[in-house]
C-alpha cells in the first residue's frame, strides 16, 4: 500500500488499521522462492481462491548483501529494475485480515511474484521517475510513476535492512498502484516498464 489511491482502495476490503498505518512506515511481507513467476511461464490460478487479483509493481533487485543500509547508499545496493505483478487470493486476504492473521496463505502461494525482463539501473539511475503500466487482454487496467509513491524506493530498501539482511538477488517489489483487480483464465497479461514491454504471459 505505497500509493495513496491504492491504499484507499483496501481500507473497506481489509477492514483494519493496516491502511492508515501505512501512511506512516511500510507495511511489509514475505515470499518464498518457490513464488517467483519467471518471464514467460503461464500463472495458474489455485484453486482455492475464488478472487485472484493482480497488483503490478515496480521491482528492484539487489546487486550485493547488506544490513541496516543508510538511505544515501541505496542506490549502490541496487543493480536491476522490472516490472512485476504480486497476485493477491483477496479473498483469503480479507479472511486472514478479519482474524488478525498474517498474509503469507494470500501473498506466498506458488506462481504469485511474476517478474519481467530486467534493466540495469545504470540504464536509469533516478529510480523516483519510473513509469510502469499493466494490460489486461489489451486494456490498460494499471498505470503509475514511481514519483507517486507514499514511501520511496530508497526509503522502503533502507528500511527493510534494518530488519533483514538483503541478500544478492533479492527481489524487493515497491507496491501497487490504484486499478487492482480479479484475473481469470486465458487472460493475457503485459507488463511495460518506461515504455518498454517488459513481460507477457496468460493466465491457465
Amino acid at each position: 500500500m505505497n500509493y495513496s489511491r491504492h491504499t484507499t482502495e483496501l481500507e473497506d476490503v481489509l477492514k483494519d488499521n493496516t491502511a492508515r498505518l501505512a501512511a506512516n512506515e511500510p507495511v511489509i511481507f514475505t515470499k518464498c522462492d518457490s513464488a517467483l513467476l519467471r518471464p514467460g511461464n503461464p500463472f495458474f490460478l489455485p484453486d482455492y481462491t475464488k478472487q485472484c487479483e493482480h497488483e503490478a509493481e515496480l521491482v528492484v533487485r539487489i546487486g550485493h548483501m547488506g544490513r541496516s543500509i543508510p538511505e544515501r547508499w541505496v542506490m549502490r545496493y541496487i543493480d536491476a529494475m522490472t516490472v512485476g505483478i504480486d497476485f493477491t487470493a483477496r479473498d483469503l486476504q480479507q479472511q486472514l485480515s478479519a482474524k488478525g492473521l498474517p498474509w503469507d496463505l494470500a501473498k506466498g502461494f506458488d506462481g504469485s511474484a511474476a517478474i519481467g525482463e530486467w534493466v540495469h539501473v545504470d540504464e536509469h539511475t533516478n529510480l523516483q521517475d519510473v513509469s510502469f503500466r499493466l494490460e489486461k487482454n489489451g486494456v490498460c487496467v494499471q498505470e503509475a510513476n514511481s514519483r507517486d509513491m507514499i514511501h520511496s524506493v530508497t526509503y522502503i530498501v533502507s528500511y527493510i535492512s534494518q530488519f533483514f539482511t538483503l541478500k544478492t538477488g533479492d527481489l524487493i517489489y515497491t507496491g501497487t498502484p490504484a486499478g487492482v483487480g480479479t484475473v481469470q483464465m486465458d487472460d493475457h497479461l503485459v507488463g511495460y516498464l518506461q515504455g518498454e514491454k517488459r513481460m507477457d504471459f496468460f493466465v491457465k
